[in-house]
């Protein structure tokens, strides 16, 4: 099967996503309990525009066994297409999980500020954009900044007076 997994992700990788995605649906007939399978076939609906047909593949992949780098992406793709598909909830909820088993994986804060913003809290989102900011940027002069925009994040409302 990962002859096949590997065979998809080439032909998604090169923009022919209806191919990979012909190919997974019928290898999931012959390996309905390949955990890795369901995944790639979630993330190729995804990739064809596809997403609330995705879900149900991401779903059933998350239930199953698979490996740590699959998980984290299964759960980033199926909160994105939640959050998508509006379901803010639910991405939310998914992107909680995310970052609690992962919780170096900065992906998940800048997808959680997304949902965060789609709620409204504009001021929770901002700052975990900011925090990423702060502690990712490579720029120099952005990090010659970068304990003012930290302590500052959470006081984007704060007035001096």
């Amino acid at each position: 099967m990962d002859h096949m997994i590997a065979k998809a992700s080439e032909l998604r990788r090169t923009g022919q996503a209806k191919e990979a995605r012909k190919l997974l649906l019928e290898a999931l007939k012959q390996e309905p309990k390949d955990a890795e399978l369901w995944y790639q076939t979630a993330w190729t609906h995804d990739v064809l525009g596809l997403e609330k047909d995705a879900v149900p593949f991401y779903e059933k992949s998350l239930g199953m066994a698979l490996s740590a780098e699959s998980r984290r992406g299964a759960i980033l793709g199926l909160s994105s297409t939640y959050r998508v598909l509006g379901d803010y909830a639910k991405a939310k909820a998914w992107l909680d999980t995310g970052i609690n088993e992962f919780p170096d994986y900065r992906p998940f804060r800048i997808f959680y500020a997304m949902v965060l913003y789609n709620l409204g809290e504009y001021g929770k989102a901002m700052q975990g954009l900011l925090m990423e900011i702060a502690e990712t940027s490579s720029d120099v002069s952005t990090q010659e900044y970068s304990r003012a925009i930290q302590y500052y994040a959470d006081k984007l409302d704060q007035v001096e007076v």
